[in-house]
């Protein structure tokens, strides 16, 4: 009866503070995607039911030859169906390269994302089609679609992520420009890859509700004639309320035409559908 009052009395208090149930609920910081805080991206696609806006998802990047872009990438996505998400992206970017500016809409992104199974004595596996349309003054020419495989397993002690895409759509050409302006199509289509293919590693601390994450990739750019880019990234993403999280990341391109420092700083607000 003693250990029975008292577990009943350790309970109504931990009850008295919000950080407490705010605990219970964090189950969605360790789930990352692209770009949030890094490129390579888990298996598990958003809840049955549930809506996540990604709503200031940010990337400055600093290359050669004083080339600076930002670039703002709003999100949202949607458990359409179990273990299905589908997602919908428009990115904006802000260039100033070769003593030219330019900012505007640079595509819009629609993809979607299906879990072929929950992790058990197997990875958990996905596969992912994203279709990137030339909307907007930035966006490259053409229509580029992409499909991708992704494997995640979790240890006792880490998470371990694989990824490989691969995309279908003309090349561009670094001397090539798009709806007039000056910037080169090869700068305004950096997110296209032509195909690219990593790992990642990512580590939990439940009770801080932080995820501290590291990768390496390579990608052939859209372009046909620059090389092959290896990159590596580190980041971070923390849950400041069951429904809130934020995150950021520091990477660089070592290889490559365009060797770029680049940080990420991005926020996501989850909730659910009846």
């Amino acid at each position: 009866m003693p250990r029975r009052c008292i577990s009943l009395g350790v309970a109504a208090l931990l009850g008295m503070f919000p950080s407490a149930r705010l605990v219970e609920a964090q189950t969605d910081y360790y789930n990352t995607s692209v770009g949030r805080p890094l490129r390579i991206e888990d298996a598990s696609p958003v809840e049955y039911r549930a809506i996540e806006f990604d709503v200031a998802p940010l990337r400055f990047e600093s290359a050669g030859g004083g080339q600076r872009r930002w670039s703002l990438h709003p999100e949202t996505a949607v458990g359409l169906l179990p273990r299905t998400q589908l997602q919908v992206g428009l990115p904006i970017a802000y260039l100033d390269a070769n003593g030219t500016s330019s900012g505007g809409v640079a595509g819009l992104e629609i993809s979607l994302l299906h879990a072929l199974n929950a992790e058990t004595s197997i990875p958990a596996l996905a596969v992912a089609a994203d279709v990137v349309l030339p909307a907007g003054p930035l966006a490259a020419d053409a229509t580029y679609g992409t499909l991708k495989g992704i494997v995640t397993r979790t240890t006792p002690w880490a998470r371990f992520h694989a990824n490989a895409q691969l995309t279908v759509g003309p090349s561009q050409t670094a001397t090539g420009t798009t709806t007039g302006t000056d910037v080169p199509s090869s700068v305004q289509s950096s997110d296209v890859s032509r195909w690219l293919a990593g790992v990642a590693v990512d580590k939990t601390f439940p009770l801080h509700s932080l995820l501290v994450s590291i990768e390496s990739f390579a990608e052939q750019p859209i372009d046909s004639a620059e090389s092959v880019a290896w990159n590596a990234a580190a980041g971070l993403r923390y849950q400041l309320a069951p429904r809130w999280a934020i995150d950021g990341g520091i990477g660089r391109r070592f290889t490559g035409d365009d060797r770029a420092w680049y940080v990420t700083f991005g926020s996501a607000f989850a909730l659910g559908l009846r």
